[in-house]
Order: structure tokens, then sequence, then C-alpha cells
């Protein structure tokens, strides 16, 4: 691989050199119409005949080349350094989690949430080569963390997960999908592939829809459902108290399957019912394992060579050699 800047984006820092010549022409043509106005020309040009006009045009490009050797060095040329076993294969994959109250309930123990980061768990340990990204969602999704191989941030912000970090309640499924439709690259027709994890509890009206054109981009929906159809009380952990509708009468979350199966059959993806994790995720995997798989080259695995230095030191030097020429002839600075 070839040398190449980092921070393609700081090049726009170069629009200042045209610029700053634009005011140094400036500067010339005053100080020349400066010069013809202050009295007799002879006597004037004696007067400034120890002033260097090179010299000060030198002082200006050093500072012009000081300006470029900055902005390339803020650039960061570099290169790869040794490239072996970095190539890998794998598929890019969102876990959609629901972290809605619901997930509270605990018709399966500890709770439904409990058990499906004890699935996410798992279910990463078998993909070692995969890219990995997580959406939470309740009543909004939000991207918690993009596609990456970093698995080890992928549990801990897995752990984390809770209803507070998305105050919005409900269960909003067409959101999510979209959400976790933008952690993949757009110019892709394949490898991608989503697995939701649900109660799917408050029926969305757009969920499928939604599912059937992310289907069109490519995109396999894997759906798991957690919970029973009998349903359960959903403690409220501010309280310690079963949750309450408006009417007073305690709230009992059930598993809506329907929904869950309709987004997986939709988009060519299976659906689970999560009893056992051991048994969900090798559904799952066998899921995935249908979606060929690519060689990727993880850029967040490669050392890189710098050369920012370079830039650094020459603007360094040539901010030093301007500083030492002075703008008359014969004097040292």
């Amino acid at each position: 691989m070839n040398l190449q800047f980092q921070y393609k984006e700081f090049v726009i820092g170069l629009a200042a050199i045209p610029f700053l010549i634009f005011l140094f022409a400036l500067l010339l043509r005053w100080k020349r119409k400066v010069t013809a106005r202050m009295g007799d020309k002879r006597l004037v040009q004696q007067l400034i005949s120890n002033f260097s006009g090179k010299l000060f045009t030198l002082k200006f490009v050093l500072l012009l080349l000081a300006l470029a050797a900055g902005v390339a060095g803020i650039m960061n040329l570099r290169k790869p350094g040794d490239t072996e076993g970095i190539a890998r294969k794998g598929i890019d994959v969102v876990v959609v989690l629901d972290v809605s109250k619901s997930m509270l309930a605990t018709d399966i123990q500890p709770s439904r949430l409990e058990r499906a980061k004890q699935f996410i768990s798992k279910l990463m340990s078998t993909m070692p080569n995969d890219r990995i990204g997580l959406v939470l969602f309740a009543g909004k999704a939000y991207m918690q963390m993009p596609l990456t191989t970093d698995h080890g941030a992928a549990l801990m912000f897995v752990s984390s997960a809770g209803p507070d970090a998305v105050p919005q309640q409900g269960t909003v499924i067409s959101d999510a999908l979209k959400m976790s439709a933008k952690a993949f690259n757009p110019a892709d027709r394949r490898f991608k592939a989503v697995v939701l994890i649900s109660d799917g509890e408050d029926h969305d009206p757009d969920a499928v829809k939604t599912a059937k054109d992310l289907a069109t981009q490519g995109m396999m929906i894997n759906t798991v459902g957690i919970g029973s159809t009998e349903g359960s009380y959903i403690v409220d952990p501010a309280t310690g108290e079963n949750k309450r509708d408006e009417t007073g009468n305690p709230v009992i979350s059930r598993l809506n399957e329907d929904e869950l199966k309709s987004l997986a059959e939709s988009t060519n993806g299976v659906y689970v019912h999560l009893q056992g994790s051991d048994e969900a995720v090798d559904i799952v995997k066998k899921s995935l394992s249908q979606i060929e798989t690519r060689a990727l080259g993880d850029i967040s695995l490669m050392n890189f060579k710098t050369y920012y230095w370079w830039f650094a030191g020459a603007m360094l030097l040539f901010l030093v050699i301007e500083n030492y020429i002075p703008e008359r002839k014969g004097v040292l600075a």
C-alpha cells in the first residue's frame, strides 16, 4: 500500500496560501505608493538603500513553506507496516437490543434483559472474525457502537445497557432497523446482517415494511424473541413494585412472536425463541453462515509508520531560517 495522508480533510488549510500571497501583493503595492509620496525620489532611495526587497520576499516565501509543511504534518503522512495477519474473513453484524422496561420482566430468569445480554456474549464469542455493531432501542433508537472488531468494547457496552440508556419508552422496531442500516456501507449489497433481540411487545406497523425495504439492500434480519406468551409483571426498579397502567391495574408484558417471525421471514433470516442460549446461538450462527464472507482489511488492526515529523521538522527549519534572515543588506539578525 502506498503512502497516504490520514486526515485529508485538513488540506483545506492550504487555501490560506493564495490568500496570503494576495495580501502580500497588496502590501508591496502599498509600500510603493507610500515611497512615491514621501518626496524626492533620489533622496528616498538613499534612505531605504539598505532595505532588501528580495530578502523581504524570501522571508515571506519561507513563512509560506512553513505553513504548507505544518498543514502536511497535521494531515499525517503514513504507510501501513507489516500487514501479515491483518486480512481476515468475516461479515458485518449489528446487534439490535431492546432495552424498554418490558425487558425487565422476569418470566425468563433472571430477567429478559439479562438473558439477552448472556445470549449476545455467547454469540460474539463465536464470531471472532466479524465486525460487530450495537444499536439500543425502546421508544427511540441509538447507535451505541459502530461496527468494530473490538469485541471487548462491544461487551462493555452490552453489559451496561439498560432502560436508562433510552429515556423514551416504547418498542419502535422500525426506527431501530433504520438506525442499524446506517452502520453498514451503502455500497455493499451483501455481507450485512442484523440480530434483533426483543419481546416485540408493542406492535410497530412500519416494522415489516422497513424490513422488506432493507432486504432489497442486502440485509438479513434474524430475530430473537425473549419472554413468554403467558407474560409477566414488570417490576419498576425505582419503586420495587409492579408497573401499573392508567387505570391502576398491573401491566402484564407478553412476547409478541408473530411480528418477530414476520421480520425474519421477510428478509430470509430466522426467528428463534430464546430459551437456552447455546441452542439459540447455534440457530443464529447457522443462519449467518449463509452470508458469503469476504476478506476485510481492518485498518484498526494495522500498525502504521508515520512521517508527520518530516513536515514538523521542515516547518521548524523554515521558521528558524526566516528568523535569521535580515531585511537589510549585509546585516545578520
